[in-house]
């Protein structure tokens, strides 16, 4: 599934996208009582002495759901925007399974995603940190450089094997314009070679 917008060029290669992970969170508007999801499901991790939320984690899609006695989830796991609002909604539809009563929709929020791509090129890391603008490269730190892109606005670290690590957007579409929009600019400004 590809997302290009108006006015940009395709890059010589198309770059390959993988959504990792989409954070989302919910918001139920009324107080959960975490003692009775336990009861419930006695499968879920809750251990209030350690970490104020429960743990309830689906098989599918696979996801781990982090839900407070102030009625607020947080999601994690799931591989697109589509997947962790059907884990949220099937983690509510359980909790009224087992008797939990829920009032109203939830308010849902894409928080973050995280998608990893290849430019099947390799970038010269050097010459980007000062072409680009925004960036941060201390190679004997870390061996990918940082780049902080505006339009969208995401953090991509670049890494010399054209491997690329996509976070901070909140629309799925986000990602692909911001990887499709920084491969042009590497090709641009020669600062991708294929071998």
């Amino acid at each position: 599934m590809m997302f290009y917008k108006e006015g940009l060029e395709l890059p010589e290669l198309v770059a390959s996208i993988r959504i990792e992970n989409v954070v989302a969170s919910a918001t139920l508007n009324q107080r959960i009582d975490l003692n009775a999801v336990v009861k419930g499901y006695p499968g879920v991790e809750y251990r209030p002495e350690q970490f104020p939320g429960l743990v309830f984690r689906l098989k599918r899609p696979k996801t781990a759901t982090l839900i407070f006695n102030s009625g607020k989830m947080v999601c994690t796991g799931a591989k697109s925007e589509k997947e962790s609002k059907r884990a949220v909604m099937k983690v509510i539809r359980e909790l009224k399974k087992s008797g939990i009563i829920i009032i109203g929709k939830p308010e849902l929020k894409i928080q973050n995603i995280v998608a990893s791509a290849n430019l099947a090129g390799l970038i010269d890391l050097e010459r980007s940190a000062y072409s680009l603008g925004r960036t941060m490269y201390e190679p004997e730190q870390f061996p990918g450089l940082i780049y902080r892109m505006d339009d969208p606005k995401v953090v991509i670290l670049l890494f010399a094997s054209g491997k690329l690590v996509c976070t901070g957007a909140k629309k799925e579409e986000d990602v692909y314009e911001a990887v499709t929009k920084l491969h042009e600019t590497l090709e641009l400004e020669d600062l991708i070679y294929y071998e």
